[in-house]
């Protein structure tokens, strides 16, 4: 897939030019909301590629005698928009780009070795995410489908433990050996001690990550995303006071021009809004990193490649699906709880 650099964009000219504003946004490919009028000024908020607002500005001042204006920020990498064009006009032939191969490296008994772009399938040890008898001459799929069947063909623990076992034989799950064994030096003798998690247990959401992979909360943010996120929010107070861990809740604010990361307790959570250019993920990571080194760490998230990061920071995951259940099942004792008080 080859991507492409977006803006997200906010252009207000007259009320009168708005036609001619969304016939050129239409031509250069361009996401837009519907028009907001202001007095006689007509604002219009949306995103497009940088190829083609690049040079628009000059468009604007000429085509409103100078009354309008564009404003672009980075909205960061989308799929390209005329790829076939661009791929045609470049020529480019993977097989003879040696600097960036498009060829895998597999692992054999602790070695690794080169296997070509198109004999992956025959070395795989996990089937393809993509759908039996899928060419790329079908109709392209949306985002939002390839993520959900990502996620329906995300590996389980159970599954990567499986594939880790046959390649490397068994591990002892002996629970008296759970904790490793290191060497303390001591001048006058040599103790060994147990290193285990230290504090409580941390869970990690990805706010909007959930809020779009559970069907309730996805039909409240088509109306009014903070609804959604204040649903959220709550629902997250009740688990955690069921299960007793420290959660922190995480959202992405990375397009907001100027923000800096903001960090609030709310109730019995900890609140996380990104900082702008920071988004959810990254933050997710690094933090995860940190807190695994002494707590025993699990992150909510449907993000494949987040989940994958994840368990190489040695810390758990939780997909979305299996997150609802569990928060589905605390809200269930909790109501319990409450009759049996009456």
């Amino acid at each position: 897939m080859l991507l492409e650099p977006w803006y997200d964009y906010e252009l207000e000219v007259p009320s009168e030019n708005v036609g001619r504003a969304i016939a050129d946004l239409q031509h250069m490919s361009a996401e837009f909301d519907a028009p907001e009028t202001v007095g006689e000024m007509s604002v219009i908020k949306g995103s497009g590629p940088v190829s083609e607002l690049g040079s628009y500005m000059d468009e604007v001042i000429s085509y409103t005698h100078g009354h309008g204006r564009l404003t672009c920020i980075v909205g960061g990498y989308r799929e390209c928009h005329n790829a076939d064009e661009v791929i045609a006009a470049i020529g480019y032939d993977c097989d003879g780009d040696t600097e960036n191969s498009a060829d895998s490296i597999f692992c054999s008994h602790g070695a690794g070795f080169n296997i070509k772009w198109d004999e992956v399938p025959q070395y795989m040890h996990l089937p393809s995410c993509l759908p039996d008898g899928e060419t790329d001459a079908e109709e392209p799929e949306t985002k939002q489908q390839r993520a959900a069947r990502f996620v329906e063909k995300a590996v389980s623990d159970e599954e990567l433990m499986e594939i880790f076992e046959r390649t490397y034989g068994k591990i002892d799950r002996d629970p008296r050996k759970a904790f490793k064994k290191t060497k303390v030096a001591n001048l006058e003798d040599k103790k060994v001690r147990l290193t285990q998690y230290k504090g409580p247990d941390y869970l990690l959401v990805d706010g909007y990550n959930i809020i779009f992979a559970w069907d309730d909360l996805k039909k409240i943010a088509e109306e009014n995303l903070d609804a959604a996120r204040g649903e959220l929010i709550k629902r997250m107070c009740n688990y955690q006071g069921y299960a007793g861990c420290e959660l922190i809740l995480v959202f992405d604010a990375y397009k907001v021009k100027g923000r800096h990361r903001d960090v609030e307790k709310y109730c019995n959570i900890n609140l996380v809004f990104t900082k702008e250019s920071e988004t959810a993920d990254s933050y997710i990571e690094r933090v995860t990193h940190e807190l695994s080194k002494d707590h025993r760490v699990r992150v909510a998230t449907s993000d494949g490649l987040e989940q994958m990061i994840i368990l190489g920071n040695g810390a758990m995951r939780i997909s979305a699906a299996e997150f609802r259940k569990r928060c589905d099942n605390a809200e269930e004792a909790i109501r319990e709880y409450i009759s049996s008080m009456k």
